[in-house]
């Protein structure tokens, strides 16, 4: 398998017969990747048409070596092996440092892998969210992940502060699933001097809008504010350039698009020019204390900060948690962003043509028709017995997620997903909307 420094070209215009689809298939070079990923199969042994990586990504078939590996030598090396062996304890992280940072358009030293997405973000809050008695609003996204909204709540709590007043939350229009960017602007205008934070989902969890982060960095700092990412659902999956944003701080998880397993080790960006400041207040754990004295411990009662997002660490990366994200992060490497997601503007492209010839009875898409406006996931909103349509979708192999109160999710992945899978999928859809 080749790796692609070229985007490969995919058609913008989509026939709506089968035959179509086998032949993109036929002729997609990045149509092996799948090959390299471990397929959920019904009984029978035919895989699943696995449309949810936005909630679980598959399992790279390069981690289980690579774990193995880890496991040999904690069973042969002992405490020595953060030292010794072909890939010491000790600088592990670095192995992932470059490709990571590739994929978010970062500076080497403004990624770190750590904790999970959640307490990173508190981490990051503790030194980014400083309310003043002039400046102590958070501007956050309706609907926001319920554990973004959790941890800014509190955030404000624990300063003393009331969340129904201090957070400021941007929503769709009336009748309207996607924000405007407009409005955050507008918002940011008139509430900018008592904005501390703006937090937001880069591409949101519900209906899989992408919003145009540039323009929103640069309204929020147009009013001295910083600006934070939640970057679960954007973390390869769209393309991303945090430094050259100038985004202050984001989090990301790794076990949806990026693959690294259940529940997995998260992502954390750091800007540099935060980065370099050691006189930043934060919550200190010995991993994050300058590696000249990390091992004094007992000698060095000072905390001395490591530059760079590293200085947020509380404690030793987990070995055999950051080893399947570097299995996953080999092939992002390999394949390109670019090309993936060439190839997922076309996937979804294709299932909005095929979802176009459905009857629009009781349902309707809530992610934005723009390729660019939206990353590889499509939301239905299905108003006659939703949770009856997604069971039997599953019935017949079609693995997506429900949303209460009537949300179903499905996003056909670039890494392992083919144009087959999304020209069955509209069929199964069909078929059960027929039936009803």
């Amino acid at each position: 398998m080749n790796m692609h420094p070229t985007t490969p070209v995919y058609p913008t215009t989509f026939a709506v017969d089968e035959l179509f689809a086998l032949q993109l298939d036929a002729a997609d070079p990045l149509h092996d990747y799948r090959e390299l990923f471990h397929l959920p199969t019904l009984p029978d042994g035919t895989p699943y048409i696995y449309f949810c990586s936005h909630s679980l990504g598959l399992q790279p078939r390069s981690a289980r070596a690579l774990l193995q590996t880890e496991l040999d030598h904690w069973a042969q090396l002992g405490v020595e092996g953060h030292f010794h062996g072909p890939t010491p304890w000790y600088s592990y992280q670095e192995l992932l440092r470059g490709p990571a940072a590739q994929l978010v358009g970062a500076r080497p030293g403004e990624v770190v892998h750590m904790n999970g997405l959640t307490v990173n973000l508190h981490l990051l809050l503790a030194s980014f969210y400083r309310p003043t008695a002039r400046r102590d609003k958070i501007l956050i996204e309706e609907p926001a992940f319920p554990s973004d909204l959790y941890a800014v709540q509190s955030q404000a709590q624990w300063h003393g502060l009331d969340p129904e007043t201090t957070l400021l939350k941007i929503a769709p229009r009336p009748g309207e699933a996607c924000l405007q960017e407009e409005d955050i602007e507008e918002c940011l205008r008139r509430r900018g001097s008592e904005i501390a934070v703006v937090w937001l989902n880069a591409v949101n969890f519900l209906t899989g809008q992408l919003l145009d982060v540039p323009r929103l960095a640069r309204a929020a700092h147009a009013q001295g504010c910083l600006i934070g990412l939640d970057l679960a659902h954007a973390a390869g999956n769209v393309p991303l350039e945090l430094h050259d944003w100038g985004i202050d701080f984001a989090v990301w998880c790794t076990y949806k698009y990026l693959c690294s397993g259940p529940g997995s080790i998260a992502g954390c960006f750091v800007h540099e020019k935060h980065g370099q400041r050691l006189d930043l207040p934060r919550l200190a754990g010995w991993w994050g204390n300058d590696p000249a004295t990390r091992f004094r411990m007992q000698l060095e009662p000072r905390f001395t900060p490591m530059f760079g997002a590293d200085g947020w660490q509380i404690s030793n990366p987990p070995i055999l948690a950051l080893t399947p994200v570097r299995a996953a992060l080999n092939v992002f490497e390999h394949a390109g962003l670019p090309a993936l997601r060439a190839r997922s503007i076309a996937l979804t492209g294709y299932l909005w043509r095929l979802l176009e010839t459905l009857p629009r009875q009781g349902w309707r898409i809530l992610t934005p028709p723009e390729p660019l406006r939206r990353g590889c996931q499509i939301s239905l909103q299905v108003d006659d017995r939703p949770r009856e349509l997604f069971d039997e979708l599953m019935q017949h192999g079609v693995v997506g997620d429900f949303r209460q109160p009537n949300v179903l999710r499905f996003a056909p992945a670039p890494l392992y997903n083919t144009f087959h899978e999304v020209w069955t999928f509209a069929q199964v859809l069909r078929q059960a909307l027929h039936d009803r």
